[in-house]
């Protein structure tokens, strides 16, 4: 593409030409064809000189100019681009630093080199002009459904032609053993976009759960007007899915629409994914009787909520165990992503055992320490009473309900609690000292002693240590290690601090050590009040 100063009108033919083939603005090559010839006369000129090209739009007249800006004295580094305020005064009435001084200089004929050099900036710039587009087009539709050609087959990986570009559906985001040959349709779930130095990236999936929301809101015209609404999925691909749906009309059922006349809409949707069996949850606000429909066609005898440690206790007929579990554990493990919970199943006779051990290792607690005799220590187990704490520090009240307990027996019974706590408080912190404990660890505030102790045997024995410590080394966490979730035991995990809880003591910790200015702490926590408020705004308008 030889560009002269000759042939003025042909550059805007050319520019609208190539704008019309990449489908990209005319302006944007033209720009690029202003820089090419820049660099030509620069080649020409010098290349220190500040040359630039303007190139009218409608006549196509290429105007070529140098552009000398007026500097400091001391800030003078080229020569040919800048000047003084004293050097200026030449050219200019009355220069300022920062003024620029614009003269016309002869345009440049371009020879055979300059001319491949400008063809090769203006190719350039047309392709980052078209993966600008691609990008523009894509990064909204992120998060629905796409129909594509698949172009070929790589490493397993699928390059499907979506129209402006190429996306990639990867190994892992097909279902089962899917293979596809050129030119097949394929429907796919657009899982992301980003912006990369090679081009705009397209990523699909085929076996993310909102590809089967997708497939259900182009089939239940309810789902798509809004009057019934997915609130969960959890899937194991190509195998089987469960799907939690809930209807805002009481006329209308939302299993029903879902499911269609003779399963007509669902069985649309099994097809698209490969005979994928697919369960249809009614959605509940109260957790375990979401469980219990999330566990069918398994029949539920009891559920214990324990909400402060996200788990949940199932127990199930022993007939129905197999049949909750599921093979190979895939029933309560999609119950478990559907309800965000852990869920511990078990049989009648299991849950009746381990409740009796329990009643029996409550039933010794109190024994031993408490010197009673087997019965009433069975009657404190039978009134919900735990530990040696809950029996020191509650009301007076509560130990009066107990049969054959008058004022006299509970405070004996409440002082008897508190020295055996005292004691082994004394025992914990003496032990802790004898480790090598330091007092500006035992004086931190909401570390009991058997804490203290646990730290001092995991070699923590300063707050200075303390405060150096990672939250998942106090409360415990899992780390991956060769593909495998290793179990990382906290050295306070017994006594039940969660993350947050050793989050906030480590904080607390490097404050009091002036490692950490608190006002910066309370700023960074405002910035997150307002970034989550915004959220729930856009909630609430979505």
């Amino acid at each position: 593409m030889a560009i002269t100063s000759a042939n003025q009108l042909e550059l805007l033919q050319t520019a609208e030409a190539v704008a019309r083939e990449k489908m990209i603005d005319p302006g944007l090559v033209v720009e690029a064809m202003e820089e090419s010839l820049a660099r030509a006369a620069k080649s020409r000129y010098g290349a220190e000189m500040d040359i630039r090209v303007d190139i009218d739009r409608k006549t196509g007249k290429a105007t070529f100019t140098r552009v000398r800006t007026v500097v400091e004295d001391d800030e003078l580094e080229n020569y040919q681009a800048e000047f003084t305020v004293e050097q200026a005064k030449q050219y200019m009435a009355d220069p300022k630093v920062g003024d620029q001084y614009v003269e016309e200089v002869p345009p440049v004929e371009m020879g055979r080199i300059a001319a491949q050099s400008a063809k090769q900036v203006i190719l350039q710039k047309v392709r980052e002009a078209e993966r600008d587009r691609q990008y523009e087009e894509f990064k909204d539709r992120a998060g629905t459904i796409i129909n594509g050609l698949v172009k070929r087959e790589e490493y397993g990986n699928v390059i499907v032609d979506v129209g402006a570009g190429e996306a990639i559906l990867r190994r892992n985001e097909k279902i089962g053993r899917e293979s596809y040959r050129p030119n097949d349709r394929i429907r796919v779930y657009i899982k992301d976009v980003r912006r990369e130095q090679r081009g705009p990236q397209i990523f699909l999936s085929r076996t993310a759960p909102e590809f089967m929301a997708e497939l259900f809101k182009m089939e239940v015209p309810e789902i798509y007007d809004g009057i019934i609404d997915i609130k969960a999925v959890a899937r194991d691909p190509g195998s089987r899915a469960k799907i939690a749906v809930i209807s805002h009309d009481g006329s209308i059922d939302p299993v029903g629409a879902c499911v269609g006349m003779r399963g007509s809409r669902v069985q649309a949707v099994v097809n698209e994914l490969q005979g994928e069996k697919i369960d249809i949850i009614p959605w509940n606000e109260d957790q375990p009787t979401f469980l219990v429909n999330a566990l069918q066609p398994a029949e539920v005898s009891k559920v214990v909520l324990d909400e402060e440690a996200g788990k949940i206790e199932v127990v199930v007929p022993e007939e129905q165990l197999s049949l909750a579990i599921g093979r190979r554990g895939q029933n309560v493990r999609l119950a478990s992503q559907l309800t965000g919970l852990d869920i511990d199943i078990m049989t009648e006779e299991q849950e009746s055992q381990r409740r009796q051990a329990e009643f029996e290792l409550r039933t010794k607690l109190f024994m031993d320490n408490l010197d009673l005799d087997e019965f009433f220590a069975q009657l404190l187990v039978s009134e919900g009473f735990t530990n040696l704490e809950e029996v020191a520090y509650v009301e007076v009240d509560e130990l009066l309900v107990i049969d054959g307990v008058d004022e006299d027996t509970a405070g004996e019974l409440q002082a008897r609690a508190r020295d055996v706590l005292e004691a082994q408080n004394k025992a914990a912190l003496d032990n802790a000292r004898a480790l090598g404990v330091e007092d500006s660890l035992v004086e931190f505030e909401g570390l009991t002693p058997q804490m203290i102790e646990a730290l001092a045997k995991d070699d923590v024995k300063t707050l200075e240590d303390f405060a150096t410590c990672a939250d998942w080394e106090l409360a415990g966490g899992w780390t991956t290690v060769n593909g495998e979730r290793v179990k990382d035991d906290g050295a306070l995990e017994p006594f039940d601090v969660s993350l947050e809880d050793a989050q906030e003591m480590i904080m607390t910790a490097r404050v009091m050590l002036g490692w950490v200015d608190p006002t910066e702490l309370e700023a960074d926590a405002d910035e997150d009040d307002v970034e989550t408020d915004g959220e729930t705004a856009e909630e609430a308008e979505a």
